[in-house]
């Protein structure tokens, strides 16, 4: 039994643990904004610059520094830590006691305070925010191995048969931990051919970005989208570039993390990124006083909600995981997920189900659709730290895989810009017109979206899954067009023949030998042959 000078103990403990407090310190100014802004080769990148050039993003005063003699102020300061910085919201993360970080106000630099803590707030964290203003030169037939039902269940497959890979695309991961991808077999080509670019660990204040072995979720996310092992894994874009970056602390659960996402949100900005993946959301923390709750994810009050819409403003196509509280009392989508300027993924099985985990959209999200499509995350298959294929469940997973095909699409329509890229993505999907808090507009068909931002006039295009199949053939026909199936055995032999529509649009065949078929589906207009194993 434990005395009560233990317990009194333990309470102790656990009221100490939770003096120090977590804020955001807006800054009144940027001194050198002027001199910056005439020269912003000075504070971006060429690509970035580009980047903002061709998608018509201006660059301002979001776009510099945060002035370092003011953060080398604030770590002199009484009782303060300096956690983080984010140009963006030209504030500072520090952690102090309430006291402590009250007495910031004093600073003639200082604006306005913004505790974790939404109780020590005088003003809510909404009015401060607003006030507060990112293959190879061949045609390629892989062979996809564990990863062909998650590949070609968004038609990926199809833009890497067109010599869509991802290549001149660069995406940014920001996750929790990135170990042995500078080494692991699986990741060799994407070393080889230059498209591991760079990382960083923000967490630890680390350039070495495989040092922090914590958590290896970063490596699986990675390996959805870039590992390459011949004849048994295929990730949706091998010939993109990629930042990692360490946002998440493994160990604890803190908004500090939220800050860390954010300044490498930033990062990625001033690098030129295109596209950032993440895989991570946040609800509850180690401290109660900062929970959110399912009402605030209306994507105007968690700071990286608020800090992935500058994001998406400056140009960068956001994609990130829905999360994995479906089968919970939270049940919604967590944050920065519940922001209407990211494309939100959910999770389904290989036969394209709504798989129970995966977060739903809720009251909060008033006027747009949460999650905004989905991609397999039940048991979608990974590359592990140790080079094995495995299997995991999470939106974790779905998110990246569809990530990776966002990539080889958008290089094959690079003139479009990312909202542009975001809606053809929902406008291909499977039930874009009847969207769900369960699936949102549905799984999407990239080829599709392909065509559509092409601008084709004759839109010929499908989707089918699961591939190797047991018992039904599901298929996605987006066009209101009749096709008819016919599948052959290894023998030449037709096997089966049938009629498909938007209605009509999946196929028993249970009572088929295995083996392998070829299955032709033809329209009045094309015919296209694909291979399908029975199991």
């Amino acid at each position: 039994m434990i005395s009560k000078i233990t317990m009194l103990l333990l309470l102790l403990i656990t009221i100490n643990s939770y003096a120090q407090e977590d804020a955001w310190v807006y800054l009144t100014d940027k001194p050198n904004e002027a001199t910056a802004l005439a020269n912003p080769i000075s504070i971006l990148t060429q690509k970035a610059i580009d980047r903002k050039q061709n998608h018509g993003v201006a660059i301002d005063a979001r776009d510099v520094p945060v002035h370092e003699p003011y953060i080398a102020n604030l770590k002199t300061q009484t009782g303060i830590t300096v956690l983080a910085k984010s140009k963006w919201f030209n504030a500072v993360h520090v952690r102090g006691t309430e006291t402590d970080i009250n007495a910031l106000s004093a600073l003639a630099y200082v604006d306005s305070i913004d505790f974790a803590n939404n109780n020590l707030d005088a003003p809510s964290r909404a009015s401060v925010v607003n006030n507060k203003t990112k293959i190879e030169d061949q045609l390629v037939d892989f062979t996809y191995g564990d990863t062909q039902n998650q590949v070609e269940m968004i038609n990926a497959d199809n833009l890497h048969l067109l010599d869509y890979t991802g290549e001149n695309i660069t995406i940014a991961v920001l996750d929790s931990g990135f170990p042995n991808v500078n080494t692991m077999a699986a990741f060799q080509r994407l070393r080889t051919n230059g498209d591991l670019l760079d990382g960083y660990d923000f967490v630890t204040r680390n350039a070495d970005v495989y040092a922090n072995t914590a958590s290896s979720h970063g490596t699986r996310v990675l390996s959805t989208m870039a590992a390459f092992i011949q004849d048994e894994f295929v990730g949706t874009a091998p010939d993109a570039s990629y930042y990692l970056f360490i946002t998440e602390d493994a160990t604890s659960e803190n908004p500090v993390e939220e800050s860390y996402w954010v300044e490498a949100a930033e990062r990625a900005d001033s690098l030129g990124v295109d596209i950032i993946n993440t895989s991570l959301g946040y609800r509850v923390f180690d401290n109660p006083n900062y929970d959110y709750t399912p009402a605030d994810m209306n994507g105007q009050v968690a700071y990286i909600t608020k800090g992935a819409s500058i994001a998406a403003e400056k140009g960068i196509l956001i994609v990130v995981s829905a999360g994995n509280s479906g089968a919970t009392a939270w049940q919604t989508v967590g944050a920065p997920a519940d922001s209407p300027d990211v494309l939100t993924v959910g999770g389904v099985d290989d036969n394209g189900d709504y798989v129970s985990f995966s977060s739903q959209g809720g009251a909060a999200q008033v006027g747009y659709q949460k999650p905004d499509v989905v991609a397999r995350g039940g048991l979608a298959y990974v590359v592990d730290e140790d080079n094995n294929i495995n299997q995991n469940n999470g939106t974790s997973l779905s998110a990246p895989i569809l990530c990776g095909g966002i990539a080889s699409l958008w290089e094959a329509i690079p003139d479009t810009t990312p909202t542009e890229v975001m809606d053809l993505v929902r406008q291909s999907a499977s039930q874009y017109t009847t969207p769900d808090d369960l699936l949102g507009y549905g799984i999407p068909d990239l080829d599709l979206a392909r065509s559509l931002g092409l601008g084709e006039e004759q839109i010929d295009s499908f989707n089918f899954y699961p591939n190797p199949v047991t018992t039904q053939l599901n298929f996605s026909l987006i066009s209101n067009i009749d096709y008819t199936i016919t599948l052959n055995n290894q023998l030449g032999q037709e096997v089966l023949r049938t009629k498909l529509n938007a209605t009509h649009n999946a196929i028993n065949v249970e009572g088929l030998s295995t083996g392998l078929y070829v299955m032709q589906v033809s329209s009045e207009s094309t015919t296209k042959t694909f291979k399908l194993i029975k199991q």
